[in-house]
């Protein structure tokens, strides 16, 4: 059964584990330093954390305990690397796992944003199920693994959360929220989009010359 009680640190630790799984599975399970980073992203992060490797790695244990992550070390490597165990535990597909990734990452989002994103992490494989596989999620037994939250004020959309930290506390709904680009504005969507795009591969240089310093 996955967990009800993962603090912060711990939430976006999995979130980057799942996220590097799925988007990049060449250079997946992560060093700690990889996953640091990768915790520490400015894109598709929010909010944006700068966690020390000290943070992370004591994240780590805490899901090691909890059986959701394991450390692999290679014959002739001297880097301990990561992976999630949240598949084995819960047997979750492909699909609730790019779901429960970017609710992890990116905070309360509607239905719509979860089903963009999500389908991001799923290059090849057919998205049109996403919106049925975010309901699953709410209504699983024995237990939801998201939550459906209360519209706001002036809001259209219902916005859906992650339940690994638990409930979601009432006051939460309070917190400032960038309010979703009009349906219509597609221009300011696509902006959007490319400067998304561009914080990523800032973010995948940063990685890379951070990955390549490991063996100099």
């Amino acid at each position: 059964m996955l967990p009800d009680n993962l603090e912060p640190v711990a939430v976006r630790v999995i979130g980057a584990l799942i996220e590097k799984e799925l988007s990049t599975p060449d250079h997946y399970p992560l060093s700690l330093n990889a996953l640091t980073s990768a915790c520490n992203q400015s894109s598709n992060r929010d909010p944006v954390m700068s966690l020390e490797e000290s943070a992370v790695m004591q994240a780590i244990d805490t899901l090691r305990r909890q059986g959701l992550v394991r450390s692999i070390q290679a014959i002739g490597s001297r880097v301990p690397k990561y992976s999630h165990l949240l598949a084995e535990t819960d047997e979750l597909t492909r699909a609730e796992l790019a779901v429960l990734c970017v609710l992890a990452l990116r905070g309360p989002q509607t239905q719509a944003e979860v089903r963009t994103r999500a389908g991001r992490l799923m290059p090849g494989d057919d998205s049109t199920g996403l919106d049925s596989t975010l309901e699953g999620l709410v209504s699983r037994e024995p237990k939801p693994v998201v939550a459906r939250l209360p519209r706001r004020p002036g809001q259209k959309e219902a916005r859906y959360a992650h339940l690994l930290s638990g409930d979601i506390a009432e006051t939460s709904d309070d917190a400032p929220v960038a309010a979703p680009a009009p349906a219509g504005d597609r221009i300011a969507a696509l902006e959007e989009l490319a400067q998304e795009f561009s914080r990523e591969i800032a973010d995948l240089r940063a990685q890379l010359a951070s990955f390549r310093k490991q063996f100099e």
